[in-house]
């Protein structure tokens, strides 16, 4: 009996189909484009350029920008870069605990824990000042006058002192209760708010009308069993706080009004510079999920939200974007959290760990041993 040939040809058609959707699946590689899981429409993926800065300011270094202008603090001193990468200023002093701090085109370095302070623009230091006590944080206004909490020597808790432009003292609080974190003068240089520590909570205290000499703080609002992290403030006589629980508006009459809550999900990171305030708050007991949350200042409402399932090991927000570094990626978004720029694949950014904002197209990735600039391509 002759055996029935079987036909074949079903067999090539599957295999040619395989092969051009390889075929098809390299091309879109190569040229841009990338699928998510299950995707049947591929989205273009925008091309990156990075750029190496070389600063060297030795260990644990610290990084601000303005302008295009990038200063950088590490155990060997201060140096600034433009936007080019040529330097632009170069100081050299001990910082065992680099920190550097940033408003209004001027820069603040200091050492915590130690005594050494530098206020600098991108190409002149402007004031070198030395306290007698360890200095336990520095801030500064958008008029150059500065705030520096110290622990000094003596029964007081901590000391304040407000220097002007010149650099000069003008105003000082002897704390004997509380341990002060931080303090901010308004940008009107006529009040000061300290943030507190105490045995129960965290306190906020205001000092009004710093030209008169006072023992007392006029007002202030305390937390009990919540730690507030840190405030700004966002006119002459209010504050925006945040806490471990909440944010909120606090004025230098000492009221204070919850604008946003969190209780139940634990924050992540946030930001309170620009227009708007972004928040991560991960769900409690289910890793790193959570949210990504973009809230008005004025009244707390949610502007935005996105779903967040990795853990976000940087935020940055300035000129009006965030930027936020996950493993190896890289994602910008607007204050209304559309996704605008990413890279899913910045092979560069595996070794860093903190991202900085450098405007719509560009941030700078960070690590102890590098600093890159990475760049989107502006499309045709």
């Amino acid at each position: 009996m002759q055996k029935t040939k079987k036909r074949r040809w079903p067999v090539y058609i599957i295999v040619l189909a395989v092969l051009a959707a390889l075929t098809l699946a390299t091309a879109l590689i190569v040229h841009g484009y990338t699928t998510g899981a299950l995707a049947l429409f591929p989205r273009r993926s925008p091309v990156f350029t990075v750029q190496e800065l070389n600063f060297d300011v030795g260990r644990n270094r610290v990084f601000e920008e303005s302008n295009g202008a990038i200063a950088a603090a590490g155990t060997f001193g201060i140096q600034v870069l433009n936007a080019d990468g040529e330097e632009t200023l170069r100081d050299t002093f001990r910082l065992y605990t680099p920190a550097i701090t940033e408003h209004s085109g001027t820069f603040l370095a200091f050492d915590i824990g130690g005594t050494s302070l530098r206020k600098f623009t991108p190409n002149q230091v402007l004031r070198e000042v030395s306290t007698t006590g360890q200095i336990v944080s520095a801030t500064l206004n958008q008029n150059g006058w500065f705030t520096v909490v110290t622990q000094e020597p003596g029964a007081f808790r901590g000391t304040v002192q407000v220097y002007n432009s010149a650099g000069a003292v003008v105003y000082r609080v002897d704390l004997g209760s509380g341990f002060p974190i931080t303090a901010k003068l308004s940008e009107n240089n006529e009040n000061l708010a300290i943030l507190n520590l105490t045995n129960t909570g965290s306190r906020v205290t205001f000092y009004n009308g710093i030209s008169e000499d006072k023992e007392d703080p006029d007002f202030w609002f305390e937390l009990t069993d919540t730690v507030i992290f840190d405030f700004e403030f966002i006119t002459g006589d209010e504050i925006l706080a945040i806490s471990t629980e909440s944010v909120l508006r606090s004025s230098t009459t000492g009221e204070s009004v919850e604008l946003f809550s969190f209780r139940g999900r634990r924050l992540g990171s946030y930001a309170l510079k620009g227009d708007f305030i972004a928040l991560n708050l991960y769900d409690y007991g289910v890793g790193y999920s959570g949210q990504l949350i973009t809230i008005d200042p004025e009244d707390g409402a949610i502007i935005a939200q996105s779903r967040v399932h990795r853990e976000i090991i940087s935020m940055s927000v300035n000129y009006g974007w965030i930027s936020i570094l996950q493993s190896n990626e890289i994602t910008f978004f607007n204050e209304l959290l559309e996704e605008y720029l990413a890279s899913e694949e910045t092979v560069m950014a595996l070794a860093t760990n903190r991202i900085l904002v450098l405007g719509e197209n560009a941030a700078l990735a960070t690590s102890d041993n590098s600093a890159l600039i990475v760049h989107r391509l502006q499309e045709d």
